[in-house]
């Protein structure tokens, strides 16, 4: 991991389109505001390991959903 250490005001680039700057300091909080392009998605990290979590989970599915999927289309086939 990189560490930087940055001021007030300060920022820093990942990149040529992504700018972070520390915009307060408070206490052990520290407000961040993030200038990126539309498509880069920006989740907190807590937020982004719950939803990988989630998706690990629907992957190792038991087959269920699959399954079902298959019975639907398979009787929309016949009522044609």
């Amino acid at each position: 991991m990189l560490v930087l250490t940055r001021k007030r005001n300060q920022g820093i680039m990942l990149g040529d389109r992504i700018k972070i700057t520390v915009l307060e300091v408070k206490d052990d909080t520290v407000k961040i505001g993030i200038d990126a392009p539309g498509d880069v998605t920006i989740l907190r990290s807590e937020l982004y390991q719950a939803v990988r979590e989630e998706n690990a989970t629907a992957a190792a599915g038991d087959g269920n959903a699959a399954e079902l999927l298959k019975d639907f289309l398979a009787g929309q086939g016949e009522k044609r």
